[in-house]
């Protein structure tokens, strides 16, 4: 059975399933789950913890013996095996199978790692196991989800937030759930009667915000211009190379291009064909309606000369030109603030 983070919750008297599966790349949620799982198992007798990883030199048998002898100072034991990949190989398949059908009172395993798609969760050893688990996925909170969990754990902490406070904290946190926790934590311990204000807020907190390059795409397909500049300030100072934006930026002008030449030419949108997932379709019909084919065949031109710059030589500000090509999906011209190639000698 699936559950969301934000829906997952334990007493000290709650049925436990024999199994959970925590999967995903939120930390700050997996973490949470983890610990809540792990407090409620203790309470419940379960005084003795085991903690496996499946790396290079793991040996499934490992598992089968834990799963099979119990210490003589316990008699429930919580097994914890991450699987950083998701995907346990032929032989773990076959004994997580196994180990499925066992259904053992005294023993509580839980698998966590790293996030999991529909190839992993359709395997016939995560079905086996999922038939008598929970499964929770974490995966980074946006949007007005993202809000409504920081909400809550201001109030959990005994504060209370203003809007332009969660905003705030929004602006400078986002991505970045531990970060997040870590400063409401020290906000309470600034100022334990439980209100800040605005600015107290923007004296104490630190902008540690954590983006990837498949959250730029959404949100310049999104045309949030601003948001797109200051991720774009993250990227840079975090090392992404140029490279790999580049591409990035490239594979979405393709495909914008291609869905646009369609709607030009009268048919509607393969959405599966594109392999655009429903979640994201909005973004694109976002961009497809801001952009004309002419633009994006300026942006082809500008992809072009970038890419030809930065594979022939050291471009001294790459980052700059980025946020210039970002700028075109908007679009905003920028006839006027031509791309400058200058190199390093």
């Amino acid at each position: 059975m699936q559950v969301y983070p934000n829906r997952f919750s334990l007493q000290d008297d709650s049925p436990l399933k024999p199994f959970y599966l925590v999967f995903g790349d939120e930390p700050q949620q997996k973490l949470e789950c983890l610990e809540m799982i792990r407090k409620t198992a203790a309470k419940q007798g379960f005084d003795e913890r085991q903690s496996l990883v499946v790396d290079n030199q793991f040996s499934w048998d490992s598992l089968v013996e834990a799963t099979q002898t119990l210490s003589l100072f316990s008699s429930r034991q919580i097994i914890e095996l991450e699987l950083p990949t998701g995907k346990p190989g032929a032989e773990g398949s076959k004994i997580l199978s196994a180990i499925a059908q066992q259904n053992n009172p005294d023993v509580l395993l839980v698998l966590h790692g790293g996030k999991i798609g529909k190839d992993v969760q359709n395997t016939k050893w995560f079905k086996a196991l999922d038939k008598n688990a929970i499964y929770i996925p974490c995966y980074p909170l946006e949007g007005n989800v993202l809000h409504q969990w920081l909400n809550q754990q201001m109030l959990l902490a005994g504060m209370q937030a203003s809007p332009q406070v969660c905003q705030l904290l929004v602006d400078y946190c986002e991505g970045n759930l531990l970060a997040a926790k870590q400063e409401i934590q020290k906000l309470k311990l600034l100022y334990p009667e439980g209100n800040p204000s605005l600015e107290q807020v923007e004296q104490a907190v630190v902008d540690q915000s954590r983006f990837t390059v498949f959250h730029l795409v959404d949100v310049l397909l999104s045309g949030d211009g601003q948001k797109t500049v200051k991720m774009l300030y993250r990227l840079e100072s975090e090392g992404v190379e140029p490279n790999i934006i580049l591409w990035a930026l490239t594979r979405e002008w393709q495909t914008l291009n291609a869905l646009l030449f369609d709607r030009q030419q009268g048919k509607s949108i393969n959405w599966n064909q594109h392999r655009i997932w429903k979640s994201r379709q909005g973004f694109y019909q976002s961009a497809l309606n801001r952009l004309s084919l002419g633009d994006l065949k300026t942006i082809q031109t500008k992809l072009s000369e970038f890419d030809s710059a930065i594979k022939q030589s050291q471009i001294l500000r790459p980052y700059v030109e980025l946020c210039h090509l970002c700028l075109l999906f908007m679009p905003y011209s920028l006839d006027k603030l031509p791309l400058d190639y200058a190199v390093l000698d």
